[in-house]
């Protein structure tokens, strides 16, 4: 049964449905991978499951924001895709959990703009200074389709995996019956390319990162 305020919040949320569906093997095990639609948009979120997360209390779950240049060309600049690879395998220790992949490149400014970031990055600007110069905010991102999905697969309660507080107080303050009873830290070692990255999660958002950030080459026994 839900609230007068839960409908409320239920109805300002854009509504997405289910499209397709199918069985995935993967490296990490075999996972079943789900296409969203979102009402009134061109893009379709994608979803991957392993088990059945009704049965489970509080499965993992990860909502992460597409990232071409991480996950797909293995770019050294971030720990995007590491934390993808991570995360799966995480889930599937457990054999229940789920990753929701929302198309949101460059903490939702987009491929073409994150690149251009990316060129003022080069030119000394860390992530948030060179958002800003462009005219955009530090994090652009927005959560309410990833818990409409959540709702969909019938999930209330999760152990969210991110190092990012904000996302989780976002879900958290989004109302509704999604609640996060834990969260867990995803930290892939760094590299000599992203250290300066992650420190600027660490300093300037606020993501729990162990201190100091070392590259994984320098780290000590």
């Amino acid at each position: 049964m839900t609230t007068p305020e839960e409908e409320k919040v239920a109805l300002m949320q854009p509504r997405v449905s289910r499209v397709s569906s199918a069985e995935l093997p993967t490296r990490y095990g075999r996972f079943r991978i789900a296409a969203y639609c979102i009402q009134g948009e061109a893009e379709h979120p994608i979803v991957l499951t392993m088990g059945d997360l009704r049965t489970a209390e509080s499965p993992l779950v990860r909502i992460h924001s597409s990232c071409f240049t991480g996950d797909l060309l293995s770019s050294l600049r971030c720990d995007c895709g590491d934390q993808l690879q991570l995360c799966l395998k995480m889930i599937a220790n457990e054999g229940v959990g789920a990753v929701i992949y929302l198309h949101q490149e460059g903490r939702g400014i987009g491929l073409v703009e994150k690149i251009k970031a990316y060129s003022l990055q080069d030119q000394g600007m860390d992530t948030v200074e060179a958002n800003l110069a462009l005219g955009h905010k530090a994090d652009e991102r927005d959560y309410s389709v990833g818990i409409r999905i959540l709702h969909d697969l019938g999930v209330s309660r999760v152990r969210l995996m991110t190092n990012n507080p904000r996302k989780t107080a976002a879900i958290v303050n989004a109302g509704g019956r999604l609640q996060v009873v834990d969260q867990i830290p995803v930290t892939p070692p760094a590299n000599e390319y992203n250290v300066a990255y992650l420190a600027t999660k660490r300093e300037r958002m606020g993501h729990a990162f162990p201190e100091p950030i070392v590259p994984s080459c320098c780290d000590e026994d």
